[in-house]
């Protein structure tokens, strides 16, 4: 089913959760919501479940006005953070909760209730933990019974309230690569908030930024990451180094050192932010043009990736390499040793104003 929201408007008190918010779901489609802390995603997935009203605006299920039809009748599955299973209901019977109260006319027969019980604990993988209670199963357990309960009513529509969000780093990595198998497998038009970037972006078929109420930028992962559309995106995704520059004729200054912003030819003495991703920089113990001297202040390891901290004399900031591990031996990159980092890639937006 695909979903349409036009022009939705949210306010609580003097504080805007959205404005004047346009977006559309395609049938199918696995979508992140993704930003900080209050910039309106879950009001959003909420208006769409019907467990909020927007001020105005509409909400569209597959072409069909659906902004003031109830909550039961929209047929979307919703999962929350927090699972909120019942706690003095086995597993099997937080499964088949939303069969078994369906109005009579409309309730499946119990054999048919257990089979497509059975059938959802298979997919999620828990069949084993029918018998259970819910605080006798791990974190990651409990989320898989929540989307199992969600799925069960058969929904058009699935939508995941930062799902892995109470989880640990690594059951939050295995259930996201576990639910995008899954969404392939069962193509349910899918909506989840996150404002872990990582998350998103190796999930989603389709990123949306927010940002105080608005929308920053509608992408593909790879479309978000390599082309941010505003300083906003470019800072809030992936680690990046700030630089505050002038423009001037296609070149950004930062003190002495220069960047190419050819997109900016003709412009002339305008503040600017340069912005240069840490594994856009090359480090070389030979001087060459278009490097910045710097001094190396720190170094840690990551797994394979390596982290370096560099002094330099553009300001008072440090600069954020990231080098495979194996170039460890190659640089001997000591604690006061000499370097020269050279950008690969860099973007200039000019400062608003």
């Amino acid at each position: 089913m695909s979903i349409e929201v036009r022009n939705l408007n949210k306010n609580f008190g003097p504080f805007t959760a959205l404005n004047n918010v346009s977006l559309d779901f395609p049938t199918g489609e696995l979508v992140a919501l993704l930003g900080p802390s209050g910039c309106g995603k879950t009001t959003l997935l909420r208006i769409i479940a019907g467990l909020e009203n927007p001020d105005s605006g509409s909400v569209l299920f597959h072409g069909e006005d659906a902004t003031d039809v109830h909550v039961r009748e929209r047929n979307v599955g919703f999962v929350f953070q927090h699972y909120a299973l019942f706690r003095h209901m086995t597993v099997f019977d937080n499964v088949a909760f939303g069969l078994t109260v369906r109005p009579k006319a409309t309730r499946p027969s119990k054999d048919e209730i257990k089979r497509r019980t059975h059938e959802l604990l298979t997919l999620v993988q828990l069949d084993w933990l029918a018998d259970r209670y819910p605080h006798q199963l791990s974190g990651g357990q409990r989320q898989r019974i929540a989307l199992a309960r969600a799925l069960a009513v058969e929904p058009k529509v699935l939508l995941l309230d930062e799902p892995f969000g109470a989880l640990d780093a690594k059951v939050r990595k295995d259930l996201r690569r576990w639910l995008r198998r899954l969404h392939d497998e069962l193509h349910i038009t899918s909506i989840f908030v996150t404002h872990d970037q990582e998350e998103a972006m190796e999930v989603a078929d389709r990123v949306v930024v927010l940002n105080k109420g608005r929308i920053e930028q509608i992408g593909s992962p790879d479309d978000i990451y390599n082309n941010p559309a505003s300083p906003f995106v470019y800072d809030f995704i992936g680690q990046v180094n700030l630089f505050h520059s002038r423009v001037d004729n296609g070149w950004a200054h930062i003190g002495d050192y220069k960047l190419a912003a050819p997109e900016f030819n003709g412009v002339h003495n305008q503040k600017a932010f340069a912005y240069i991703r840490p594994h856009d920089i090359e480090l070389s113990h030979e001087d060459s043009d278009g490097a910045i001297a710097a001094t190396v202040a720190f170094v840690s390891t990551a797994g394979s990736v390596l982290r370096i901290e560099l002094k330099h004399t553009l300001g008072d900031d440090i600069i954020h390499v990231e080098l495979p591990r194996s170039q460890e031996r190659s640089l001997d990159l000591r604690p006061g040793a000499r370097i020269f980092a050279k950008p690969t890639s860099s973007k200039v937006f000019l400062q608003p104003g």
